[in-house]
Order: structure tokens, then C-alpha cells, then sequence
């Protein structure tokens, strides 16, 4: 990590702030999910250095990037993405999103199809209809609101604390990165929560050769076994991977099950 550049792009609008590998490799973006950072895929980043020049942002509002008072939709994000493919020249980099990183790298692929590579999306917020009232959601929203507003005021210590008292299996390098994401971390970001994702349409439209990534929802998962079936029925160029004993955070909780499933796909040639 001592060698990795720490950089801006001025991008959609606002400064963007991204780490890099660097190395003259296939380049592989990291989109971080919601109250992460970019330093929250340093694990995933050292395995895949050697393999990628890996290039790991901080979303709007997120990490070291502007947060602007608006602005947090999907396709926001995505214009964040595509501006940074187009500003640092790169050729049809690969992407991994996790969770709202998941959901914006979807959107690039189904809207900026011409700049994107193959894409890997680890447990994106997509949801069954479902008989959830607007009063509901509203309450979700706000519960969590006032859960990160409360976590900002304690100290880097009692962050992570509190962090491995939560995810006793996740790996220490986890740990440190994660609190400090959640200090840095601007309450605006939440209005991506507030609009809709629409996730079939994108799903429809993907060019990409893709993988989606889900586990199992009795642990904290998104994606549903039914979902994903209905996401590989919907469009050929999706593979599905379900690894098991994993909630939400599954590069976190089953990382080398994660890292095999990603390996192999990128090797693949779909011939």
C-alpha cells in the first residue's frame, strides 16, 4: 500500500478522489458500497495487484471525494465512473462493485456500455417487490441515519470496537479502514437511498460479460437465489455465483471463496 498513488480527478462535476496500484496491467475499478471508502477494498487490492492496476475510488460523499448537497443517484454515480474512465484514458477496465458500488456499476454498464470491460457485482441492493410501505422504507432510512450520525461522534477506536465485536470473522486488515470510512462519510450520500434503482432495466440493457455475486439472505444478504435466477434468465451475459455462509460483506466473511469465484471469471474467454 506504501507505493500506491493517492490522487484527484475532477470528474461529473466535482473532485474525485482514487487510489491506484498502478503497474502498466489491465486496469480493475473498485466501487466501494455506501458509508465505505476506498481503502475499505485494500485486502482485495493487495490479492490482485500483481494481476490488475487497480484502481480504487472514493465515491461522491464518501472517502476523500467532494460530497456535493445533492446528487446521489445511481446514474450520478455512474457519470462519476464514466468521467473517470475517460479521464485517465483507460481501455475497457474491468469493474467490482459492492452493494450501492454494485448498483452504480450496473448503471455504467447499461448506460456508458462502450467504456466498460467485464463487471463483477458482489450483492447489489436489488429487492423483490415487495408489500414494504413508503412509511417503512422511511423508517429503515431514518433509523440508519440517526445510527451513522451517533457512530461519527466516537473515536477511531471505539468504531472498530465496535466493528469487530459485530463481524467477529472478519479480518483485521478489515477493520481500521472500515471505521475510518465511517468518519469520513458525509450524511448527503444518503439520498442515494431515496431514489429508485430501477435494477431490472439495467440488468436488460448489459452488454458486459457479468458476474453477480450473492449469499445467503437469512445472514444479512440482498440478493435472493430467486433474483438471480431471474437476473441470468433475463440476459445470457450474466454467470451467477452463490457462496454460501456470507451475509452482506461476502469478500469480507468468505474471502477466498470470493477471490476464486472473481479469478475465474476474469480468466474466462466465453468462447
Amino acid at each position: 500500500m506504501s507505493n500506491w498513488s493517492s490522487k484527484y480527478i475532477q470528474t461529473n462535476g466535482i473532485q474525485l478522489h482514487y487510489y491506484q496500484t498502478g503497474g502498466d496491467l489491465t486496469p480493475l475499478i473498485l466501487a466501494h458500497g455506501i458509508t465505505d471508502n476506498g481503502l475499505c477494498w485494500t485486502r482485495l487490492a493487495n490479492h490482485l495487484m500483481e494481476d490488475f492496476n487497480v484502481i480504487m475510488i472514493d465515491a461522491r460523499g464518501h472517502g476523500h471525494s467532494e460530497a456535493p448537497k445533492s446528487g446521489y443517484s445511481k446514474v450520478d454515480h455512474a457519470r462519476d465512473l464514466a468521467g473517470l474512465i475517460e479521464g485517465l484514458e483507460l481501455d475497457h477496465p474491468h469493474l467490482i462493485g459492492h452493494s450501492m458500488g454494485a448498483a452504480n456499476v450496473s448503471s455504467l454498464a447499461s448506460n456508458f456500455p462502450h467504456l466498460v470491460g467485464k463487471i463483477v457485482l458482489e450483492d447489489p441492493p436489488w429487492f423483490k417487490e415487495t408489500k414494504v410501505t413508503d412509511q417503512q422504507r422511511k423508517e429503515r432510512r431514518d433509523n440508519w441515519y440517526q445510527s451513522m450520525v451517533e457512530t461519527k461522534t466516537k473515536s477511531i477506536q471505539e468504531i472498530m470496537d465496535f466493528g469487530r465485536q459485530q463481524n467477529p470473522n472478519w479480518a483485521e486488515i478489515e477493520i481500521e479502514a472500515w471505521a475510518n470510512s465511517k468518519k469520513q462519510f458525509h450524511l448527503e450520500a444518503f439520498d442515494f437511498i431515496d431514489h429508485p434503482f430501477d435494477w431490472q432495466t439495467d440488468v436488460e440493457r448489459i452488454a458486459s460479460y457479468s458476474l453477480l455475486i450473492y449469499s445467503d439472505t437469512e445472514l444479512g444478504g440482498i440478493v435472493s437465489s430467486e433474483i438471480a435466477e431471474a437476473v441470468k434468465t433475463t440476459n445470457d451475459n450474466f454467470r451467477v455465483n452463490h457462496i454460501s455462509s456470507a451475509g452482506h460483506n461476502i469478500r469480507r466473511e468468505q474471502f477466498d471463496k470470493y477471490t476464486s469465484s472473481i479469478k475465474d471469471f476474469f480468466r474466462c474467454q466465453f468462447k
